[in-house]
């Protein structure tokens, strides 16, 4: 090694980054997103983007809202643009308990720390549980953020297979026994029960008492997302796994989707002991979460209809819904399906056999539809005949138009596979990263 170089893998090509040693081997599992990569096409106007989670903010009391900020601008000025706690603001706590309270959960404020979205407290969750080669097990497919957390600590993801009632609970039992035979460590179930993402399907309420037991006959703590809980289609709000099982289950909790996801406010539930650690880990990643939005966020609680707000978001969503469907029904060709979501952002759609949807994806673009596709949702390179359709941003006109344009792209791959046979994209290996908590 020559004065000032660092030395170079001797492997007949060159090395463009010169800090390539010197990275921590966990590094390694960091891959680039082709659904972030995906946003700067997608995000032109000409095309129907059905590809994103963005809310839909367009409801929102801005005037009003502008006005409060300039309120506590004004009137805590001093404290709102100061260091706060790593736990958050205590008022901003108590409004928290009073949400989940409509889940059936009880909590003490105490026990809850808020974060920078819900996507810090998932990655605080996976530094202090999972060593690397350890396992987390986790519905198939998955949300691509967790995915991206669990790979950068080095953590194996094992999926269990989902049906039109959620996850199903003997496969859960089968990956359990299997890790056990192989003396794999699992350390926690990651899942999202309401309104899944990207899945669309929704956790039965006869499963979740089970689901629970399981993880408690193999000694597993069970990791509740529930970013879209009050967000349903028909009035119900499903029973949170933490209020069936407070000693075992970290709850995650976010004002993203139903508020503003600007914002960067979430939270976690943890019982006790977990929640000294969380707050340790909370100052080490960023001493404490923005006080002025947490402040905002509760003024905002205390002072707004909130449940009116989330049912006008209902509707919205519920319109976008509809007019996906629908379109689904009158343009997909024979041999394609989807879920039908009865709450949350998302349609995951199968298309037939012999179409791979991240190849085709290009020729979509190109037709000015965009949609992510399904490997980006899975730790293990499946997902190739499935995509994500988000419903949540665009307005219905924008969404018949853009499930017709996906029909036509289709139609054509469909068409050349009869004609030239089908074509695979190489297997993916690694989840794709995601970009924060719009995915």
């Amino acid at each position: 090694m020559t004065e000032n170089r660092p030395s170079r893998p001797q492997t007949g090509r060159q090395n463009l980054d010169p800090h390539l040693d010197r990275y921590a081997a966990r590094t390694a599992g960091m891959t680039a997103s082709e659904i972030r990569a995906l946003f700067a096409v997608a995000s032109r106007p000409e095309v129907v983007s059905l590809a994103g989670g963005m809310p839909n903010l367009a409801a929102l009391p801005l005037d009003s809202l502008s006005t409060q900020v300039a309120e506590i601008i004004a009137e805590d000025g001093l404290v709102a643009l100061q260091y706060g706690s790593a736990h958050g603001v205590p008022a901003l706590r108590d409004q928290i308990c009073e949400i989940m309270a409509l889940e059936g959960i009880k909590a003490h404020p105490d026990d809850v720390v808020v974060t920078v979205g819900s996507q810090m407290g998932l990655d605080m969750v996976t530094r202090l549980f999972c060593d690397p080669g350890d396992v987390v097990i986790a519905e198939g497919p998955s949300y691509v953020g967790a995915l991206g957390s669990f790979a950068a600590y080095q953590a194996k993801v094992v999926h269990v297979a989902m049906d039109d009632q959620g996850l199903v609970p003997e496969g859960l039992r089968e990956a359990l026994r299997q890790a056990e035979k192989t003396g794999q460590r699992v350390k926690f179930l990651y899942t999202i029960p309401n309104f899944h993402n990207p899945a669309g399907v929704t956790l039965a309420v006869e499963r979740r008492a089970e689901i629970l037991e399981i993880c408690r006959q193999h000694n597993v703590l069970v990791v509740e997302d529930n970013p879209y809980g009050l967000l349903g289609f028909n009035g119900q709000i499903y029973p949170a796994l933490r209020s069936l099982d407070p000693d075992n289950v970290v709850y995650l909790g976010s004002f993203s989707k139903t508020f503003a996801s600007g914002l960067r406010v979430g939270w976690v539930l943890a019982p006790h002991a977990v929640r000294e650690k969380l707050v340790l880990s909370a100052e080490s990643a960023t001493l404490c979460p923005p006080t002025l939005n947490q402040l905002i966020v509760s003024r905002y609680l205390s002072t707004h209809d909130w449940k009116g707000q989330i049912k006008k978001f209902q509707e919205i969503y519920r319109e976008r819904r509809d007019a996906m469907l629908s379109a689904l029904e009158q343009h997909m060709p024979p041999g394609c399906s989807w879920t039908h979501p009865d709450g949350g952002f998302y349609v995951w759609m199968t298309v037939p056999e012999g179409v791979d949807t991240k190849a085709m994806l290009p020729r979509a673009v190109t037709a000015r539809v965009a949609y992510a596709s399904g490997t980006g949702f899975y730790a293990d390179g499946f997902g190739s005949r499935q995509m994500r359709l988000s419903y949540c941003y665009p307005t219905p006109e924008r969404i018949r138009e853009g499930v017709r344009r996906l029909a036509a792209v289709l139609e054509s791959e469909m068409d050349l596979g009869r004609t030239f046979g089908s074509v695979s994209t190489r297997s993916i290996s690694g989840p794709q990263n995601p970009a924060p908590d719009t995915l």
